[in-house]
This record gives structure tokens, sequence and C-alpha cells, in this order.
């Protein structure tokens, strides 16, 4: 077996040497070399070795010139990597600021208009797809987003063994896969378990903000959040909510709209008792 492997990491220098923005190609990297040095771990909590079903599927695409410098430059600032140490949101942000996590954030685009909207609330953006950790990484050094975090690695671990109790004000959930064939659907993320750890996380009136184009699933999760004790439609007749302003109009999401695609919004409400 060769010791080295193809990774699409880099970009394709053009002629003279100089790097043509949003090209790249595959280059070789020794075996057991890592990504980027500097940057995000490829398995932070040794993950792989955990006996559990996850929601998510990690994909390796092309990484850009400008993201793989991000991720180069800024993880040692702004980036986490979910090895399953705790973690003191005060120390992570620099300030005592209330702190939303976000579950999947693509590209980042929407993240980082969010983050500039509201400055006073902390982003901890959760994903496992590097193009777009190095893209969010850039998005907020352009914009001077203080307040946006951005972590690698697997959800669960995060909130399990690396959140304290109460320490979130939120958490966002948009357009998770949706994992249509029915014998995936024990994938999706927004299951009672799941809610049962994350109620643990959030503080007394936080929201979780969920948004999907399927409405399969869309109808699930808000079957789940209904049923749950710890969580409170925030519409007063039940039922889905309309979008609300601060999330923005995705590119992606509007391309679905156009196609008479239907996205659902639900936004519960922790409550402030606890009835398991």
């Amino acid at each position: 077996m060769s010791d080295s492997v193809n990774t699409p990491e880099v970009s394709r220098p053009a002629p003279g040497g100089a790097h043509r923005p949003g090209e790249s190609v595959r280059r070789t990297r020794a075996k057991g070399e890592p990504r980027f040095p500097d940057g995000p771990m490829a398995d932070p909590a040794g993950s792989h070795f955990e006996r559990r079903i996850r929601s998510f599927q990690p994909r390796r695409s092309r990484v850009t010139a400008g993201q793989a410098d991000a991720l180069q430059r800024l993880w040692a600032t702004w980036g986490l990597d979910i090895d399953g140490h705790p973690v003191d949101l005060g120390e992570l942000f620099g300030e005592d600021r209330p702190v939303v996590l976000e579950i999947g954030f693509g590209m980042g685009e929407a993240t980082a208009q969010m983050a500039a909207a509201d400055p006073r609330t902390g982003i901890l953006a959760v994903d496992v797809h590097t193009p777009g950790q190095g893209n969010l990484l850039n998005l907020a050094e352009q914009g001077g987003l203080t307040n946006v975090r951005v972590a690698n690695g697997d959800a669960i671990i995060l909130l399990r063994e690396m959140l304290p109790a109460g320490s979130l004000a939120g958490l966002r959930v948009y357009f998770p896969d949706p994992w249509p064939k029915k014998r995936h659907h024990k994938r999706r993320l927004i299951q009672p378990e799941f809610l049962d750890l994350v109620a643990t996380r959030l503080r007394p009136g936080a929201i979780v903000h969920c948004a999907t184009d399927w409405e399969p699933y869309a109808e699930q999760m808000l079957q789940v959040l209904t049923t749950h004790p710890a969580f409170e439609n925030t519409q007063a007749e039940g039922g889905f909510a309309p979008r609300p302003g601060f999330r923005p109009l995705t590119r992606f999401e509007g391309q679905g709209l156009e196609k008479g695609h239907v996205v659902n919004d639900l936004l519960f409400r922790r409550v402030q008792h606890e009835d398991r």
C-alpha cells in the first residue's frame, strides 16, 4: 500500500505560482498528516469508537485556498475541537454574554448574518464540513464578528460532556439532514432522547428553533417537541411558526421556495418546571 493519500485541500496555482480564487486540486498528503496542522482535528473526540447511531455523515469535499488559509490562521482563536473536555463559554467568547448553539450551519452565510445583526449574543456554531468551517471563519473575520465560534465535531458530545447545565440561551437547528428513507428515520437529530439532553443544557426561557423544508420531518419535529414536557410551543394555537425576521432567507432556501417547497419553522420555549 502507498504511504500517501490524495486529498482535495489546496488551491491550484495559476501560471506563475499565484492562486486563482476558488480553485482547488488534489495534493499528496503523507499518511497520518493532518489536513491543516493549525486547524481543526480530524476526529477530536475519537468518536468513531463510540457505539451510537449518528445523525450526521461527514463529507469530504474541496477546500479553497481562502478557506484553508482561514482554517490555518483563525482556528486557534475562533475554533473549538469537540474533544470531550469541559468548556467555559465565558472564556471561549471572551465576555459574559448569552450563547446560542447552532447545529449544522452549512457554509455559514446565515450564521454570519445573524451574528452581525445581534452582536451581543454569542453563536457557537457546530459542523463537520471543513469547507463550511473555513468559509464561516472567513465571513467572521471579514465582518469583524467577535461573537462567533466555530466548533468541529459531534454536537452530542459537546452537549453531553463539555457544556454545563443551564449554560445555553438557545438552540438552532436549520435544515438538518431529513434522512428521508424510513429505515433511516432513527438517524434524525430531533428525537425525544436528544431533547432530554438539550433540556438539561438550556436555561429556562431558552428558545429551540428548528426549520426544515422536508414536510414529513417537520411533522415529526412538531410531534416530538409538543409532547416533551420540558418545552412549550411559542404559538398560542400550536403548530408551526412564521419564519422570524432574525432567521435569514438563504439562497438555497429561496431556490426551494421558487420550486414550491414548503419551509416550516418551529419555535419552542424551555419551560421553568421539569416533569422528568
